[in-house]
């Protein structure tokens, strides 16, 4: 496994710009990955300056681990899941932070590795755990939810219009056998899609089957949620998200936390003032530069927010 596995760091200058407000601050990376980011950001911090890297992933961990090596002193690498941010800066006696990085989805490495089983590509078993150590995977999602359940779950979770026949065709396909492989249950998207939308649904099904599996959108607004409390005034929340769904979420925190007002939803009555916890820095989200789209498709899709703790 090599640096070059794990995805390039998207949007690498406009995260450096937008987070690092202060040389000798605590940020946290909670979507370490292989690295990419934090070793550009512990480049940037002075000695006393410190970066808590998190990921889920043990073999990001691991890989990051080989990165970061010459940053030992200002760096601490943390095999947990974000969502437990509070739990792990409290243990650590981190009342604040200067800055929260996240970047979300799947890196290239977890796509490629075909032991994850997160790509539709392969014929791997059916597994899209970020997290090895938990038990609920994409077999069982596949095999054991309603028909219904899986309907919604591509529904909402991948806005694929054709769930519903989707999830009937893999409720009537393990009705024969048990579905046990990526390349299994493409093969049943296909039969029902086909055509010049093929590559699109099936995109949609395992992205959907990926955010079930590590309840993405529940644990991303907790992230965000229980880390406001740690942000120091002035420090920075930075995400990149790589569909609405995720974009969505970040969009409307940053817009509550930033209201002045709390709507009283009468007219005959005046709103409530309220002091805002957040200064949104990014009105509409940030791309990529083309430069960087062209050499590095998995940009295309990225989407940046900033916001700054009042």
């Amino acid at each position: 496994m090599s640096d070059s596995s794990y995805h390039i760091p998207v949007m690498l200058n406009e995260t450096l710009e937008h987070l690092v407000t202060t040389t000798n601050g605590i940020y946290v990376d909670g979507t370490l990955g292989g690295g990419g980011h934090a070793e550009k950001i512990c480049e940037r911090l002075h000695t006393d300056g410190k970066l808590i890297g998190i990921d889920a992933d043990t073999d990001a961990i691991q890989e990051a681990r080989k990165r970061l090596q010459r940053f030992q002193s200002k760096i601490e690498l943390v095999n947990e899941n974000t969502a437990h941010i509070a739990n792990i800066l409290r243990s650590r006696n981190i009342s604040t932070i200067n800055g929260l990085l996240l970047d979300l989805g799947v890196s290239s490495f977890q796509l490629d590795e075909a032991s994850k089983g997160f790509s539709f590509r392969g014929n791997e078993r059916l597994d899209m755990r970020m997290d090895r150590r938990q038990s609920l995977d994409a077999h069982i999602v596949v095999n054991s939810y309603s028909e219904e359940e899986l309907a919604d779950v591509i529904f909402h979770y991948g806005e694929e219009r054709l769930s519903r026949r989707i999830a009937r065709r893999i409720v009537n396909q393990r009705a024969v056998a048990v579905i046990q492989t990526t390349g299994e249950l493409a093969s049943i998207v296909e039969s029902v899609v086909g055509g010049k939308f093929k590559m699109k649904s099936l995109a949609r099904v395992f992205q959907a089957i990926r955010i079930e599996v590590n309840d993405e959108l529940h644990r991303l607004r907790t992230i965000l949620n229980d880390s406001l409390q740690f942000i120091a005034s002035g420090g920075r929340i930075v995400v990149i998200s790589y569909h609405s769904l995720e974009d969505r979420i970040v969009k409307i925190f940053f817009n509550e936390c930033a209201a002045k007002f709390i709507p009283s939803g009468n007219k005959f009555q005046p709103d409530t003032p309220r002091i805002p916890e957040l200064m949104v820095i990014t009105k509409k989200p940030l791309e990529a530069t083309e430069v960087e789209q062209h050499n590095n498709p998995r940009s295309r899709s990225a989407k940046m927010r900033v916001a700054e703790r009042t």
